[in-house]
């Protein structure tokens, strides 16, 4: 891999005037501090509708993009809302994103633009999109259903307006998005995205495409996802989603992988696949267990998958998340397959001095972080180590002062001079925040995915610093 360098910040956390971080101004201030920065990459979480409680890593759909992300100020310049629309939108706080007032008024809004827009233009972008198209149609029969799972659905006629405000929230958002995308790309920026490996049940990709998950005659999952017990839970984790049915995938070429796969790097550079060890062997528990302790590992598509991947994504950047058990033939998939694996500085003194995640120990093809977005931040992490660990890893980066505040700075000159072929700092990390600012626990429901960023606070970042190290280590 050539040497490069990035910055993790989710478009929602983007600084902005109404409620979360969007496809707007900000967005692009952000990539030209990046180029000023010398960085190379921006990695963002994935686009898709939110959950109820708004994590991006269950959606209705995996085609589709987040209304909220539209620009409103866009839509006013469009004339699509009034200037006492958009008035009304703006936030109350800056530091998180509203996620209650969002659900109770954003959509409202961009009903009133959708029926000032002119639907003839969208046509060909759902017909390029069928995926889309399929989801925008789900979200108006779930509508016309009482919002009921579709497993539970008895009216088939779909919800006209509903139907009509997708389509638009899908073309809008993909119309300023690449947008977005193409400026970065004449600044030099890549954008990475990022690629949850299960989607819902409750979701248009399972509604649409039955046949290609374990389900049995009622639609319902006869195994889920999880993973097994280990030192952290000794329940494993139950996550729920449906298992693909994978003899089926294989016969029809993994058409709806390759799908996806192509819909991703329409909208990205480079894609991260999370969860990348399920690919070798994925943990299959009976759907009516209540934890994860009885389920098993079963084979997964392996090699033949990667092949088929690596031909519908044209040679572009493709990230293994390898973190977690992973086994020899785990290991053996993602050396077979030439992708980058990660490297997480936070797993650093979980392994000895021998541990794969610490900067002596970086090989050239894995992408390595300070921490990812479902750890605490570097700050946060440091702060909470008991003393012998903190000490240990402040005389890791050579220093006698136990104070971490002179240490980090040589953490993150360690990391962008590790041999590791590409560095990505999370944007808290780069801002030295503590774990306040902290996006997701895992495990947790509450107060997860809301940190937003605001421009006075990223203009504190000492750019010139930053471009001094990207240079002076070949990045």
């Amino acid at each position: 891999m050539n040497r490069k360098s990035g910055i993790l910040m989710h478009v929602s956390s983007l600084w902005g005037n109404y409620s979360i971080g969007g496809f707007g101004r900000a967005a692009k201030e952000f990539i030209d501090i990046l180029k000023s920065a010398g960085f190379t990459y921006w990695q963002v979480l994935p686009f898709c509708v939110p959950d109820e409680y708004n994590s991006p890593y269950k959606s209705y759909s995996a085609f589709s993009i987040n209304p909220y992300f539209i620009d409103l100020e866009m839509l006013y310049e469009k004339g699509l809302i009034t200037h006492d629309e958009l008035d009304s939108a703006r936030q109350i706080s800056p530091h998180l994103s509203e996620f209650d007032r969002l659900k109770e008024e954003r959509l409202a809004l961009l009903s009133k633009a959708s029926k000032r827009f002119n639907h003839g233009l969208c046509e060909s972008f759902l017909k390029s999109h069928p995926h889309t198209a399929e989801f925008c149609r789900f979200m108006a029969l779930k509508s016309a259903n009482s919002d009921k799972p579709w497993q539970e659905w008895n009216i088939d006629t779909p919800n006209k307006d509903v139907m009509s405000l997708w389509q638009f929230c899908q073309y809008e958002a993909f119309e300023q998005w690449m947008e977005i995308k193409n400026y970065a790309n004449c600044k030099g920026i890549q954008i990475i995205g990022d690629i949850p490996i299960y989607v819902a049940l409750d979701s248009s990709d399972v509604w649409s495409a039955p046949e290609e998950f374990q389900l049995d005659k009622r639609y319902l999952p006869t195994s889920v996802a999880g993973v097994p017990p280990d030192y952290f839970s000794k329940d494993g984790q139950l996550w729920g989603n449906p298992l693909y049915n994978w003899t089926k995938m294989r016969k029809d070429g993994y058409r709806w992988w390759c799908d996806r796969m192509s819909f991703m790097c329409e909208l990205f550079d480079g894609v991260r696949i999370d969860h990348f060890r399920g690919l070798e062997s994925y943990f299959s528990i009976p759907a009516n267990e209540t934890t994860a302790r009885n389920g098993k590992w079963k084979k997964g598509p392996g090699m033949a998958f990667i092949k088929k991947i690596r031909e519908c994504t044209e040679g572009k950047l493709i990230i293994a998340e390898d973190l977690g058990d992973i086994t020899p033939a785990v290991d053996k998939l993602v050396r077979d397959s030439t992708f980058p694996g990660m490297r997480v500085l936070q797993f650093g003194l979980l392994g000895g001095n021998n541990s794969l995640h610490l900067p002596h120990n970086y090989i050239n093809n894995c992408i390595a972080y300070t921490g990812t977005h479902d750890n605490n931040t570097l700050l946060g992490y440091v702060w909470e180590l008991g003393e012998d660990e903190r000490k240990t890893f402040i005389d890791y980066f050579g220093h006698d002062n136990q104070s971490f505040d002179t240490c980090y700075d040589t953490v993150m000159r360690s990391m962008l001079g590790s041999h590791a072929g590409t560095v990505i700092f999370p944007v808290q990390d780069i801002l030295k925040y503590g774990s306040d600012t902290r996006l997701n626990t895992p495990g947790s429901s509450d107060k997860n995915w809301a940190y937003r960023v605001t421009k006075e606070q990223i203009d504190t970042v000492d750019i010139g610093k930053f471009k001094y190290w990207n240079t002076l280590y070949g990045r």
